[in-house]
């Protein structure tokens, strides 16, 4: 393991995390409506007994009536749970439920988690295949080898749906998806690549098959034990799935068999591979170290030695990152859709190619504006990116088609556009962006200051926000007030935090004088300027920023939202040329509908509408839409007629003029023109190819209240209010808001999405 301080959270925060709200990760809701008691009869008793006796008198029609054609269970034994070793099936169960909430949260499939207490592979294995008639499919995860090959072996032969150990095959997948890029980039054709593989466990001999079956002849790699290179008559323990992969050779020691070496895959542990090893190499050597979560040479080292090398690890801080997230939610998908019998080596081909050549394409526009970075197929570019919405469509349907392909696939898909599209609608992409957004937070760490930190929930969201590595929480409060709470809330070291008390803050004088000279012909004295910087906190905490002494604040909890804007608009003026204003996002399992304004502009004119429908459909976009907007009213198309309407026809002019606008736009309209494709349908001369995801209201009464409607509607489901167009990234949190608001608010501000 990692020291804690290579880690982006401590214990106490990954406790919190998964005890807080309810117990663990995972829960059960249903997908029907159980409001009224003929619902519950339909559900149960007697409505059930229709799909029973269907399902009985054809057993394929359970993939109709029932979830079985989209559920997974994520099975373990607990023997080899992450780096940690054998900790049994009970302490494996918070693994497993992460893996079932990355099934849904990447693929949409919906998985339970079952931990078996045994270590018998027969009875593992016949408590399983007893399991048949539950699921669509088995992910088996974290059971030791040899007995993982055992299983797997025994559970494809006899059950027929898709069985996958995914610590073999998914990283197996993933690192031949990268490895047929870097083989690109480099000129290399796979039959006559020289490979060295160190680590000789489940992963490796999984790895070590799947590019042999793309083409690495057999003797062409080297595998590596702890004991040295497994060659043609070694003495010693050597099992038959570790034989299967000696070879004829004189290297006697993993220096020896990387000297010439094109490719170095280490599935081992840190710091196997020496700087003086990889300068042995061949001309730009392809290094994967994928041991986690220290590889076996840290890329600065290798490079240092080898700058011509492409180097590939297991984790997020650096390039290509070798991540089973790419492949298992999309390789399931794929085979549950087709509802195939297995997962054969076609299928993990297939999924391997598709990774491959996606990372090989131009990334669309509006993906690499939603991650906020270039990201170009290169040498630091050679797999895709975890949160790339584009794969749940290119993985899954080249899983599907070569499930077809190899005859194991029970329902064949038809139209492969259509499915392909479907897949599109299953996921919402501002799930993956906002992820997207964390990760980069991570990479590009900023200063933000949190105006209100003797909150608890302020506190909370400040220690979570650098705990997890996001940037440093610049805390404005009482010093003994805040450290008191610190402790109070667990924390080890209060000490180590930034806190800024205006009372005894040294920049208290620049602040003064900055503020006089702004507000110094708005009535207000020296004296008068002096008062406010040390007695309100929002002025203060904008002076940090204005300053330069933060790049980001967050309030709003202690006073309302009007309150807060003009006190920090004392301080911060809004972007040349834009008008301030404030985003609700809606967001649902695969829908956001972004909602302004919120909170500023209480009746907007033409001229604003249209600014504010033109940056709003601009958020929209960075967060991996394609903007619909419509400009809301009471009336549709002129019914019912009436005097408020002349502004929004104005702003729909003022866009149809506006050369720069490529989103499709409408209105005035009613929510239901906008939303309802069946109302929609009663006006075929709209502009709106598909129901609005960006609702520009007329007025801050209507649209204020609708937020806070559908907030309490909601609940989770909200993101917001953020403000829009301040020369400095500010976000203001509702005053009802809890700790993972703010810390979402918090990290939008520091990314500068939605500024």
């Amino acid at each position: 393991m990692a020291d804690d301080k290579d880690l982006s959270f401590t214990e106490r925060e990954a406790l919190f995390y998964h005890s807080t709200i309810r117990p663990g990760k995972i829960e059960v809701i249903a997908s029907k409506p159980m409001a009224t008691q003929r619902d519950l009869s339909l559900a149960y008793s007697p409505g059930v007994a229709a799909p029973v006796q269907a399902i009985a008198d054809d057993p394929a029609t359970a993939a109709i009536y029932t979830s079985r054609s989209n559920l997974v269970a994520v099975i373990s034994n607990g023997t080899a749970i992450l780096g940690m070793g054998n900790l049994g099936a009970l302490a494996s169960k918070p693994v497993m439920e992460g893996k079932a909430v990355l099934f849904k949260r990447f693929a949409d499939v919906d998985s339970i988690d079952i931990e078996l207490d045994t270590e018998d592979p027969d009875k593992f294995i016949e408590a399983v295949a007893l399991m048949e008639p539950s699921f669509g499919g088995i992910n088996l995860e974290d059971i030791a080898a040899p007995e993982c090959f055992i299983i797997e072996q025994a559970l494809r032969e006899r059950m027929n749906i898709p069985v996958m150990h995914d610590d073999q095959h998914g990283t197996a997948i993933i690192a031949a998806a990268g490895l047929l890029n870097a083989c690109h980039l480099t000129g290399r054709d796979l039959k006559d690549v020289k490979m060295v593989v160190n680590g000789a466990g489940a992963s490796a001999i999984a790895c070590t098959e799947l590019i042999k079956a793309l083409g690495v002849p057999h003797d062409n790699v080297i595998m590596c034990d702890r004991s040295g290179p497994i060659y043609r008559g070694r003495e010693g323990k050597i099992d038959q799935w570790k034989s299967a992969h000696a070879v004829d050779t004189d290297a006697r020691s993993l220096e020896e068999a990387l000297t010439g070496a094109d490719i170095f895959l280490g599935l081992s542990a840190a710091g196997a591979l020496k700087a003086s090893d990889v300068e042995h190499m061949a001309d730009q050597p392809i290094i994967f170290a994928m041991a986690n979560p220290v590889p076996e040479i840290m890329p600065d080292e290798a490079k240092a030695v080898r700058p011509d090398a492409i180097i590939a690890t297991g984790r997020s801080d650096f390039p290509n990152q070798v991540n089973n997230v790419l492949g298992f939610p999309f390789i399931f998908r794929g085979a549950l859709d087709v509802r195939a019998t297995t997962i054969n080596e076609e299928m993990k081909i297939a999924a391997a190619r598709a990774i491959a050549e996606l990372a090989r394409e131009t990334v669309p526009e509006e993906v690499a504006a939603a991650y906020g970075k270039n990201q170009q197929f290169g040498r630091e570019y050679i797999i895709p990116a975890p949160f790339d919405p584009r794969l749940m469509e290119r993985v899954s349907s080249a899983v599907a088609k070569a499930a077809m392909d190899s005859g194991v696939a029970q329902s064949p898909i038809e139209d492969f556009a259509a499915y392909a599209h479907s897949l599109k609608a299953r996921l919402n992409p501002t799930t993956s962006v906002l992820t997207q957004v964390y990760e980069d937070a991570k990479k590009n760490p900023k200063r933000v200051v949190f105006a209100e930190a003797e909150e608890d929930v302020v506190l909370r969201a400040a220690i979570q926000f650098r705990d997890f590595g996001y940037g440093t929480p610049v805390l404005v409060g009482r010093t003994k007030k805040v450290k008191e709470k610190l402790q109070a809330l667990s924390v080890d070291d209060p000490d180590s935090f930034e806190i800024q008390n205006s009372a005894d803050c040294a920049h208290i004088p620049a602040m003064v004088e900055y503020l006089y000279k702004r507000l110094q012909r708005k009535g207000f004295t020296e004296r008068d300027i002096r008062r406010t910087v040390n007695q309100e906190r929002n002025v203060f905490a904008a002076l940090l920023v204005a300053l330069g002494h933060g790049d980001a604040m967050i309030s709003g909890l202690t006073r309302p939202f009007g309150q807060t804007a003009r006190e920090v608009g004392l301080v911060l003026d809004h972007k040349p040329g834009a008008i301030p204003f404030g985003i609700h996002l809606m967001i649902g399992k695969n829908y956001t509908v972004f909602l302004a304004d919120t909170t500023i502009n209480e009746r907007p004119d033409a001229q604003q509408l249209a600014h504010i429908a033109k940056e709003t459909a601009a958020v929209a976009q960075r967060l991996g839409h394609q903007p619909r907007v419509a400009f809301l009213s009471y009336s549709t198309f002129g019914n019912p007629s009436g005097k408020w309407l002349d502004n929004i026809r104005d702003a729909v002019h003022i866009l149809d003029e506006d050369d720069s606008v490529t989103f499709e736009y409408e209105g005035e309209m009613a929510p239901d023109a906008a939303l309802n494709p069946a109302v929609m349908e009663r006006y075929p001369f709209s502009r709106l190819s598909a129901p609005a995801n960006v609702l520009v209201m007329p007025g801050l009464q209507s649209a204020n209240l609708s937020a806070k409607l559908l907030r309490e509607l909601a609940g989770n489901a909200v993101i917001g209010p953020m403000l829009i167009g301040m020369e400095k990234p500010v976000q203001i949190a509702p005053m009802t808001a809890i700790a993972p608001d703010v810390l979402t608010l918090a990290v939008l501000a520091a990314a500068g999405v939605v500024s």
